[in-house]
């Protein structure tokens, strides 16, 4: 709990009465005393949750900057270029029913003394897809040869561009399409950067591509914002 600086001169006074009354709880002499009902209608102060987000760095509206010049510089020659772009992006599903205990509560007279027993590691499921104005190509669920679910690597992300997403793409003309992914590791080995060119050619939007992603940039990837969140 972070305490804010106040000037107020019965602010010492109201810690020394606090003090008091928790001693006196502490030998029962005043049960009901609890140090958050006091700050609350002593002092009138409510609980306030932090608020977390994306860290970002020095660097990064830099970057920002860079791609929204190049995206609106496109936009003047071709008018639904944003409409061009493959967006594709990995999410992780938990198969073991994870629950937010936020909303889990169990409302009885006497406490039920329930205990939720969940793995070390539990298992989850690794789904990729991508996404444009044409559609969804997808989704891919990463399995090994045994059909058990695996984490995406390098070999692993190039035979699903080889084997599922190339082929996927027939029906369209890849020279008017963009390929858009993020920075992951398993996304920029140089191996995959070549497979990738081969393709797309300078329509590739990636780290170490022909046009370089910013990173941190979740809110312009529509599944990111939208798709994931819809699917869970």
């Amino acid at each position: 709990m972070n305490v804010i600086a106040n000037d107020d001169p019965s602010i010492e006074q109201k810690w020394c009465a606090a003090f008091h009354s928790r001693r006196e709880s502490i030998s029962g002499e005043s049960p009901t005393f609890s140090p958050r009902r006091y700050i609350h209608s002593g002092w009138l102060c409510q609980v306030i949750y932090s608020q977390f987000g994306l860290a970002i760095h020095q660097n990064d509206h830099q970057a920002w900057r860079r791609f929204v010049e190049l995206a609106l510089n496109e936009i003047a020659v071709v008018p639904d270029f944003h409409k061009r772009i493959l967006f594709s992006d990995e999410a992780h599903f938990w198969l073991n029913g994870y629950v937010n205990k936020q909303n889990c509560r169990i409302w009885s007279e006497a406490n039920p003394q329930v205990y939720v027993e969940t793995p070390l590691h539990p298992e989850k499921l690794t789904v990729w897809c991508a996404l444009w104005a044409g559609g969804i190509i997808g989704s891919y669920f990463f399995k090994n040869d045994e059909g058990h679910n695996v984490t995406v690597t390098g070999d692993r992300y190039r035979a699903m561009i080889t084997n599922f997403f190339i082929p996927e793409l027939n029906n369209h003309d890849v020279q008017e399409l963009w390929f858009q992914q993020d920075g992951a590791t398993c996304h920029t080995a140089r191996a995959t950067i070549d497979l990738l060119k081969d393709t797309f050619g300078d329509h590739l939007i990636s780290r170490f591509g022909p046009v370089n992603w910013p990173p941190r940039s979740c809110d312009l990837i529509p599944l990111d914002y939208f798709l994931w969140g819809y699917v869970k």
